[in-house]
């Protein structure tokens, strides 16, 4: 199987879109595309970035091994393929509803180029995740726990 017959299949595995992933990536869905179909090899730090984003090794993507798991990473807390398109969902919602014709501002100062609106948008993203992250700790009975 080739690196981006892997990409693909681990990508469906936890229920992804392209769009889902090359967002992560800051690159456009068509470029993300043409690494899955082959026709673009990833550099190495995209390599690994999309190896995290998938929650595997490089070297399964590489086809150096047929264990998709990274080792030590069994958290009975991770979120699941739905909680993710969840939070991505959550997500939309909060910057359509930022979005107007006033200018949004942190400590006064404008928010007018797309670095900033990335960084808030990273910040809010991190925030759900985290949130999410640590309700589910707090609240999974013990029996449900691995």
């Amino acid at each position: 199987m080739s690196l981006g017959e892997r990409i693909r299949e681990r990508r469906k595995q936890l229920g992804l879109t392209q769009l889902d992933i090359a967002q992560q990536l800051n690159m456009g869905r068509s470029n993300f595309g043409h690494i899955e179909n082959g026709r673009v090899v990833p550099s190495s730090s995209d390599l690994d970035k999309i190896a995290d984003i998938l929650r595997t090794k490089a070297d399964y993507l590489l086809g150096k091994t047929d264990d998709p798991t990274v080792p030590g990473s069994v958290d009975a807390f991770a979120l699941t393929p739905k909680e993710e398109k969840d939070i991505a969902v959550r997500l939309q919602k909060m910057l359509d509803e930022l979005e107007s014709d006033v200018p949004l501002a942190y400590f006064g100062e404008p928010l007018e180029d797309d670095e900033d609106r990335e960084a808030l948008r990273a910040s809010l993203e991190n925030t759900l995740r985290l949130s999410k992250y640590m309700a589910k700790k707090k609240f999974t009975p013990d029996k449900y726990r691995k």
